[in-house]
């Protein structure tokens, strides 16, 4: 228990500051076989989690949450450790009740948090996303609900102010935002200012985080980090609906468990954080005379480096995608243009780098460090002779 992993990090002795001896067993009073209201964490002197809403000390409201959590399963039929997870907030929001739960799921080593909504004195989970960052939830500081009337935020009691996508500051009440204006598919930043604390001395004046969009499909989690803005930046202009689709970058590599893909749980190409993105050279298609621009995005998952391709044609021209690709020396993506459907070939171009690709198979692009070709019709090989090994990719079959 020397370190905790915390927003991307690992801290060393965090989890000292955070789960003081004191705090690390049930709440006094507390039936084990109840949920917790609020985390009995500390930062310092400071309750991270503590207590919040309305409804917090209403043990009716806790009982029936707490029974809606134990039936709830994962989409792989774990269940929550009740001990080890905790009721957020519990209270009312335009008159319906709501409560929002950090689940601790250990057959996935895996944190959920869960939306439930209140009705006739009985609860149920109506949305459920999986934490993208390895450790716990309670370890953020801002998390996301979806409502009828649109985004909101929860935040820790580490939060100062948190400012939306507009910039300005969010009216915070017991923790919780009022609606914020965010778009279904574009992402936006939020930012938020945290207080001095014994793991913060300091505090943070901006603790930057991108929200993906409201039409984020559960489970997968809609906050991504962006500490230096690059994310921001790589996503502008692009729609976060075709990413996250299944021929997405962040949706196109499934998660596996065992030897079977898993795909109602969330894919391994979905982003946690360090989203960037860089130019690779122009092109034009089509017969077109200005040459558009590809660039490649990289970002990090829990299952490690992942990248993709981007075609920003010039003008006003719908940017294309491609599906993920682990990193690799040989970078080998499938860009679905319209009407010319492409492979895309990167590697970090040196004296020493050598691409070969299948006789009569035209180069459309080719500069160091890059080569276009047509899809080919069926599965063709490529492969990068470099001065310790040669690197094979497959590509090509519609």
């Amino acid at each position: 228990m020397a370190s905790v992993r915390r927003r991307g990090t690992t801290v060393a002795a965090l989890l000292a500051a955070l789960l003081v001896a004191p705090a690390c067993g049930p709440v006094a009073g507390r039936q084990v076989h109840e949920l917790r209201v609020g985390y009995d964490s500390l930062d310092g002197t400071r309750a991270v989690w503590p207590p919040r809403g309305a409804l917090a000390g209403d043990a009716a409201a806790t009982a029936a949450v707490t029974e809606a959590v134990r039936a709830w399963r994962s989409p792989v039929d774990d269940r929550v450790h009740l001990p080890s997870s905790g009721i957020l907030w519990s209270g009312a929001v335009d008159g319906v009740p709501l409560a929002l739960v950090a689940a601790d799921v250990p057959g996935e080593s895996a944190s959920w948090l869960l939306q439930l909504t209140g009705r006739d004195g009985r609860y149920e989970v109506t949305r459920a996303s999986e934490y993208t960052d390895p450790g716990y939830l309670v370890y953020a500081d801002v998390l996301p609900l979806r409502l009828p009337d649109g985004r909101r935020y929860l935040t820790s009691g580490r939060v100062e102010r948190l400012l939306g996508p507009d910039g300005r500051a969010l009216m915070l009440t017991d923790g919780l935002t009022g609606a914020v204006k965010v778009p279904d598919c574009r992402a936006v930043p939020v930012t938020a200012t945290l207080r001095a604390t014994e793991s913060l001395p300091r505090g943070r004046a901006a603790d930057r985080l991108l929200d993906l969009g409201v039409a984020t499909v559960d489970p997968r989690y809609p906050l991504v980090r962006d500490d230096t803005g690059s994310g921001r930046r790589a996503l502008d202009g692009l729609d976060t609906c075709v990413l996250a689709d299944e021929q997405g970058p962040f949706g196109s590599i499934p998660r596996r468990i065992g030897d079977r893909d898993a795909p109602r749980s969330v894919p391994e190409s979905w982003p946690m954080e360090k989203l960037a993105v860089r130019a690779i050279g122009e092109m034009t298609l089509g017969g077109g005379n200005d040459p558009g621009d590809l660039e490649q995005l990289t970002w990090e998952t829990d299952a490690g480096t992942m990248t993709a391709v981007v075609y920003r044609p010039a003008g006003d021209g719908t940017p294309v995608v491609s599906p993920a690709d682990r990193s690799n020396p040989l970078q080998t993506y499938v860009l679905p243009v319209p009407g010319q459907p492409l492979v895309v070939l990167t590697w970090r171009g040196n004296r020493d780098a050598s691409l070969s690709v299948p006789p009569g198979t035209p180069r459309l692009v080719e500069r160091p460090g890059l080569v276009v070709v047509p899809m080919p019709a069926s599965r063709q090989t490529f492969s990068l002779a470099t001065a310790e090994k040669t690197y094979y990719r497959s590509a090509g079959g519609r």
